[in-house]
């Protein structure tokens, strides 16, 4: 089978090097998918100078074009983030903003450049609110011409009014260590079958 690899966009709001519980669930989805042999990297976008915008390129030393073509190189993307008051965070909206602009933006046979690319998600935060992440998350990234596999995201949310991070939690939960295995064959499984057959021409 063709090798395949994949990019996770971290969207937590602390720049590097401050702990982050959405690195770490980062970091073992990475894990994850490194065990069925796809090779990747994981990106802070708050380590970079990502502009404002809908278009691939919003010019004056925006780093999003650098990150496009390490996402468009790849055959599975993951987006992770935090939840903040119920939401994905700025970082995240901001993504899928960018993301927008992949509909303008197709191949010699009309396809959008996102066709036969897989993606997975992966949620931190304090208060429930994960599934409502989730949805919003395969929503904007189906729209853009990704394609979302069963058991596609992992999750953790702490318990209602308490201030216990992800990150502060020894061992992993069972629960999220399983669907971030789930999540990793299933996105993996996909990816292979789009590598090689991928969806008809217009």
């Amino acid at each position: 089978m063709t090798s395949l690899s994949c990019l996770i966009l971290n969207c937590t709001l602390k720049r590097s090097p401050d702990e982050s519980s959405s690195e770490l669930l980062g970091s073992q989805v990475l894990s994850a998918l490194q065990d069925h042999g796809v090779s990747g990297e994981m990106i802070r976008v708050v380590d970079h100078d990502v502009r404002f915008g809908v278009t691939t390129d919003e010019g004056d030393g925006d780093e999003w074009p650098q990150l496009r073509e390490r996402m468009l190189a790849a055959d599975i993307l993951v987006l992770v983030t935090p939840i903040w008051l119920g939401q994905p965070s700025a970082v995240c909206k901001m993504v899928l903003e960018r993301l927008d602009a992949e509909l303008g933006e197709t191949d010699d046979d009309g396809r959008m450049l996102t066709y036969d690319k897989v993606a997975g998600i992966g949620v931190v935060g304090n208060e429930d609110g994960a599934h409502h992440v989730t949805a919003e998350l395969c929503q904007a990234l189906n729209d853009v011409g990704f394609t979302i596999p069963a058991g596609a995201a992992t999750y953790w949310v702490g318990e209602a009014m308490q201030g216990v991070d992800y990150k502060d939690k020894e061992p992993t939960p069972e629960a999220t260590a399983g669907t971030t295995k789930t999540l990793a064959r299933n996105v993996t499984h996909l990816a292979g079958l789009l590598a090689a057959s991928p969806y008809p021409t217009a």
